[in-house]
């Protein structure tokens, strides 16, 4: 199915765009193209709702205790904004890893509901990530969402329409189950969906648990078991994922002490806040700041 002149258009796309191992923006706004010459570490990081297909070699996320492998021909759709971590494990000059990734619009997604009709109400998986074989029309409507990337006219003409096909196909996918879930706005997806942004908007302040299953309309139980389903995680270790993921980038760009990165995140206790960064990240947040060419408060 990968089609090797596809591949090779993104590759020099992405060189020409000198954005080879970080990526870059195409002419439709939240289409990507990716391209590394080589594998990579794990790194940290979090996944919006995302589309990932993959044009040659492989990668690797980490969601908890699982591992969604996907490679040349594969999607990786992922539902919900989630902590992962994940790392390029095939790769070389020879034959680089490539890839187009397409930001998923979830009010575009629930307006296909009239047209998904009662495949929404398929359970499907219950967990954000998910990997699988791409149907022929799936990389189809996004491969030429790349190609017409390149022309402004046929962006501005087209791309609304290839965009709600593209989003279309990831829906009726096999491995689409919880964005059809996501159609129903009273589902356990969309709830925990509503309680992620909840956590989101206010990371720094402490959160309550119950009070976040109340407002999702769940009991205490009930919320527990579904937002680890969805995010691999529990509520209070997302939100300390975010605050450690946030004072990474603070830290990286020099302006704040680690203590002032740690009060800035919500940390009450910077020893607590060094304990943790150093458990996450393998190197404490005065050593990063020293490697980042600052000196270490």
């Amino acid at each position: 199915m990968v089609a090797t002149d596809l591949a090779q258009d993104v590759f020099h796309y992405v060189k020409a765009k000198g954005a080879l191992g970080i990526g870059c923006e195409t002419g439709v706004d939240g289409l990507y193209a990716i391209g590394n010459l080589g594998t990579t570490e794990c790194s940290s990081g979090f996944y919006e709702p995302i589309m990932c297909l993959v044009l040659q070699g492989a990668k690797e996320a980490y969601s908890g205790a699982r591992v969604i492998r996907y490679g040349a021909g594969d999607t990786l759709i992922v539902s919900h904004a989630v902590p992962v971590d994940a790392a390029v494990i095939q790769a070389s000059p020879q034959e680089p890893y490539i890839a187009l990734a397409l930001r998923l619009d979830l009010a575009m997604i629930r307006s296909l509901a009239d047209e998904i009709g009662a495949s929404g109400e398929m359970v499907g998986t219950r967990h954000s990530m998910n990997a699988a074989a791409s149907d022929q029309a799936l990389f189809d409507a996004v491969a030429r969402l790349f190609r017409l990337s390149q022309d402004p006219l046929e962006v501005r003409a087209l791309a609304p329409l290839v965009l709600r096909e593209s989003h279309f196909r990831l829906l009726c996918a096999d491995h689409g189950g919880m964005l059809r879930q996501l159609l129903r706005l009273e589902s356990p997806a969309s709830r925990i969906s509503k309680t992620i942004a909840k956590i989101r908007s206010s990371y720094k302040s402490s959160i309550s648990v119950s009070d976040l299953a109340a407002a999702s309309g769940m009991s205490l139980s009930a919320f527990h078991e579904h937002f680890k389903s969805v995010t691999s995680t529990t509520p209070l270790q997302y939100q300390k994922e975010l605050r450690l993921l946030e004072a990474r980038q603070l830290l990286s760009s020099g302006k704040l002490s680690v203590a002032a990165a740690a009060y800035d995140v919500g940390y009450e206790s910077p020893t607590q806040f060094s304990r943790e960064y150093s458990r996450k990240f393998g190197v404490s947040p005065s050593n990063h700041k020293s490697n980042a060419g600052v000196l270490a408060e």
